[in-house]
């Protein structure tokens, strides 16, 4: 499966940055090629996105949530994929926001774009269009600050 990294420095302190990740209804506004994303319950997301020019559905768990730390997920059905986002406060009101990603292409037409870094490089567009939303909004469109840690959920 391949793995994609990448980081990104936001000039907005980190509790705004955590807060709007954990909007993930709003991700149609800043990642290329998300259509929705439905949040059925604290741990649950339903997908719908175009890949590779087909429109993919899956559905997401949330692994672990530790406020203005880190976020992980797992697909539990659907296209296989699994990550972490990580928030790092830096120098003054400034945040380091980095995305793993583990992502397994399906067919031939995913498999070649995967191997010429089609991925990374929306990996990379979607980090810069977030950077884009919350800095100029300075604020969250709202916040979920509970815990999520295998399958204990506390809200806050």
């Amino acid at each position: 499966m391949p793995k994609f990294e990448d980081s990104i420095d936001v000039d907005v302190p980190v509790r705004a940055v955590y807060d709007q990740w954990t909007q993930f209804e709003e991700f149609p506004r800043f990642m290329d090629g998300v259509e929705g994303v439905v949040q059925a319950d604290d741990k649950t997301l339903h997908w719908t996105a175009e890949v590779a020019g087909r429109r993919k559905e899956w559905t997401a768990e949330i692994t672990d949530q530790t406020p203005d730390t880190r976020i992980a997920w797992k697909s539990v059905d659907g296209d296989e994929n699994a990550g972490a986002v990580l928030f790092q406060p830096l120098d003054g009101d400034r945040t380091r926001v980095t995305l793993k990603l583990d992502a397994d292409p399906e067919g031939v037409v995913e498999t070649v774009g995967a191997n010429l870094g089609f991925l990374e490089r929306r990996v990379k567009g979607d980090l810069q269009r977030f950077k884009e939303f919350i800095e100029s909004r300075q604020s969250p469109t709202g916040a979920w600050r509970g815990e999520i840690h295998g399958d204990q959920v506390t809200d806050a």
